[in-house]
């Protein structure tokens, strides 16, 4: 039996990507969120949330990433771009998607609370919209998912007074998804 061949461009492969960058925000005590963009198979953004740390509560890991795919490209239309993000895309986040023209979203976990790319409304498919994106959810969700559980578990530990403000203010998945 041969060994299995690494497959540079899969979904797996990139969503490993962006949870390497979940990862980074998960050691800066951000809700880990990872985000990478990906053009004619190679990644052109990468990005983690930074709400905390910018101040800033726009500073999602898919708006932080979109803004520097269109840096890279030289035009905010991402037409040929496939978006990898660890957790599903609050309605902020899939309303940016859909402006700038994304065309595939590939999430990992879910988010049952505030998902807009169909766990609670599909901004990302909506049908008057004039662009709709391609959609692939649960892509290592597990690993994503522990991720999320490992923060607000550690943020309950800490006695953080903000963690609820935390989930419902950035957006981002509540630990019992």
């Amino acid at each position: 039996m041969s060994e299995p061949i690494l497959d540079f461009q899969s979904d797996d492969w990139f969503m490993s990507e962006a949870l390497r960058m979940a990862r980074r925000a998960l050691a800066a005590e951000e809700v880990p969120v990872g985000a990478v963009v990906v053009r004619q198979g190679r990644v052109i953004a990468r990005a983690y949330n930074q709400v905390e740390l910018l101040r800033d509560a726009t500073a999602h890991a898919e708006m932080l990433a979109l803004t520097q795919a269109a840096a890279a490209v030289g035009d905010w239309r991402l037409s040929d771009c496939t978006l990898y993000v660890t957790k599903e895309p609050c309605s902020m986040c899939a309303g940016a998607i859909v402006h700038a023209r994304i065309a595939r979203v590939v999430f990992g976990v879910p988010d049952p609370k505030a998902g807009a790319a169909g766990s609670v409304l599909n901004l990302l498919q909506f049908p008057t919209f004039n662009h709709r994106c391609l959609v692939t959810g649960g892509v290592r969700a597990d690993e994503c998912r522990w991720l999320l559980q490992t923060f607000f578990r550690d943020m309950r530990r800490k006695g953080r007074s903000d963690d609820s403000n935390r989930e419902s203010d950035s957006g981002h998945l509540r630990e019992d998804a």
